[in-house]
Parts: structure tokens; sequence; C-alpha cells
């Protein structure tokens, strides 16, 4: 098997966290503790990837579509003043909640 090039960095953590961890590796879920923060690191790159993922769906469906429709019918738009009216009522409805 082909050596990973690798980098060793220095981390401080909370207290709680590095007890986890040492104890996921002590549980053999872990063969050390670099094990667990580079699985850790691969489960936030693949949150950052689902989470860039939905953003390109949501352009390419709701926020193309939205635009299309625009386009063929240019009365469902909102002037500059419609949507700031739009968003001060919302802000104020905030506000008032209990």
């Amino acid at each position: 098997m082909p050596r990973i090039a690798s980098k060793q960095l220095s981390i401080t953590l909370p207290v709680e966290m590095a007890n986890l961890l040492q104890a996921k590796v002590e549980a053999g879920e872990y063969a050390s503790v670099s094990s667990a923060i580079q699985d850790a690191v691969r489960l936030a790159q693949a949150r950052d990837r689902a989470f860039e993922n939905a953003i390109e769906n949501w352009l390419h469906t709701e926020v193309a579509a939205a635009y299309d429709a625009l386009k063929v019918d240019p009365s469902r738009g909102l002037t500059t003043e419609q949507v700031l009216e739009s968003l001060a009522k919302v802000r104020k409805q905030g506000r008032s909640r209990p």
C-alpha cells in the first residue's frame, strides 16, 4: 500500500473534546487520536460538499425557474421599494413576538 503524504500538526482542544477522542481510542473505535481527527475532517469535508451541492441544486431548480418565470411575466416581479417594505414588515413581526 502506498504511503500517503502527511503533515504533523499540533492542535489544542477543549478538555471535553480531548477526553471524548481519547475515550473513542480506548474503546477501540479508532486506532489513534490522529485517526479520529482524520475521520472528523473527512466528515466536515463531506458536510461541506453536501451543502455546496444543495446550494447548486437550489440555484438550478428554484432560482432558475423563478428567473425564467419572471422573464415570461415581468409583472410578477417586485420593485426595490416593495421588497424593502416586505422585509420591514417581517422584521417588525419578529420583534413583536412574545
